[in-house]
């Protein structure tokens, strides 16, 4: 089998393992009879490892001039510290295990996207080619881990998860190696990046918006099974998701277009706004699950726009530190915030209450887009007519 084909088969693997650990470890915690705020702590420390991780296994890859076999290493120990997160149930086990996951899967992201883009770049084709096939093993996976919980059980899952690595870490024997080629991100590259203050500007935007999305994204599952859904609508709810960000990102060479980044940011701010302030005021959790289409509108859109934006703004030897930032800004900082947070405002208020903040949140985030978009636009128009 080619590189493409194999690295496909990887990107679903390795998207389907990301699929039962990021929506369904917050249901799983909420199981096993901890609270909303014992939940947002979890995620939130493990979003201080995942800054810590990536760096660290990415160094650790640039030092042996390998990825492949890094990612053997890592899918290893991901297996055995997965199957012992999904069949504890200790408060103080349950955090272990979650931190050593976060520790070891969740750096398998950057090096999978190295290794898309060298490999498509090679072989002379989209990188998009390839990364719909993660989009789609993690919409799939979603729905399958949802029936799995709800059939089989927390066991169920550890036995799932192990085997999906294990098959993983068959599939990366087979695959071809890449050097890392990106420059480290140092201070100096730091100081230069963040010297700009378009830049800056942009940055505050991302995080303002993220941090819903992320509460979102942390705490729907929790939200559905209090409103009475099953394990099933839960991963229902995350392959609906999924699945329309296939084709949002199949088709983004048609709708994204140059100079207009921001606007479409807000926009999808605005469809961010809709989507929580509807789920505020939902009480059936199947209308709940089935409104997650909406992220078709949301995530996708947003994200490739504020890439395209990113890389317009920011020199030619910074786009690699750029990349670095905006990924460890909208996965990272802002997932630490969203779960002490979310947690803390879930426990004490309740999930209406937490879905009303995160669209005011998203209002927000819409209207400084739009400010942004009209100061530089003004600035545009007084240097074209000078």
């Amino acid at each position: 089998m080619n590189a493409p084909n194999l690295l496909r088969g990887f990107n679903f693997l390795y998207f389907a393992l990301l699929a039962m650990f990021i929506p369904f470890l917050p249901v799983y915690l909420s199981e096993q009879g901890l609270s909303p705020s014992q939940i947002g702590f979890i995620i939130g420390t493990g979003g201080f490892v995942t800054i810590v991780a990536q760096p660290l296994w990415g160094m650790i890859s640039d030092k042996t001039k390998t990825i492949r076999k890094v990612l053997l290493a890592l899918l290893l120990c991901s297996a055995v510290t997965g199957y012992f997160l999904f069949d504890s149930s200790s408060y103080v086990v349950l955090i272990l295990f979650a931190m050593l996951l976060y520790f070891f899967l969740m750096p398998i992201d950057p090096l999978t996207e190295s290794l898309n883009f060298r490999v498509s770049e090679a072989a002379g084709i989209s990188y998009g080619s390839i990364r719909t096939y993660g989009a789609l093993g993690y919409g799939v996976m979603a729905l399958i881990t949802g029936y799995v919980l709800g059939f089989f059980g927390s066991h169920g899952i550890a036995l799932l998860f192990v085997a999906i690595c294990l098959i993983s870490f068959i599939v990366s024997w087979n695959m071809p190696d890449a050097p890392v080629t990106g420059k480290p991100v140092t201070l100096d590259s730091l100081k230069h990046f963040f010297g700009n203050k378009k830049t800056l500007m942009f940055l505050v935007l991302i995080f303002i918006s993220s941090v819903p999305a992320r509460m979102n994204d942390t705490f729907i599952g929790v939200y559905i099974r209090e409103l009475g859904g099953s394990p099933q609508l839960v991963g229902q709810s995350f392959f609906l998701a999924a699945i329309s960000e296939i084709i949002v990102f199949a088709l983004s060479f048609w709708w994204l277009r140059k100079g207009k980044e921001l606007i479409i940011i807000s926009i999808s701010g605005a469809f961010y706004f809709l989507r929580f302030f509807i789920s505020a005021w939902i009480i059936d959790p199947h209308l709940l699950a089935y409104l997650q289409i909406l992220q078709i509108l949301t995530f996708p859109v947003f994200y490739s726009a504020a890439i395209q934006y990113l890389y317009s703004i920011v020199p030619e030897e910074w786009r690699a530190t750029g990349q670095t930032v905006l990924a460890l800004l909208f996965f990272g900082v802002s997932g630490i915030l969203a779960s002490y947070a979310g947690g803390a405002l879930y426990d004490a208020f309740g999930g209406k209450a937490l879905y009303l903040t995160i669209s005011a949140m998203s209002f927000v985030g819409m209207l400084f887009g739009l400010i942004l978009y009209l100061i530089y636009r003004k600035k545009n128009g007084i240097s074209v007519r000078k």
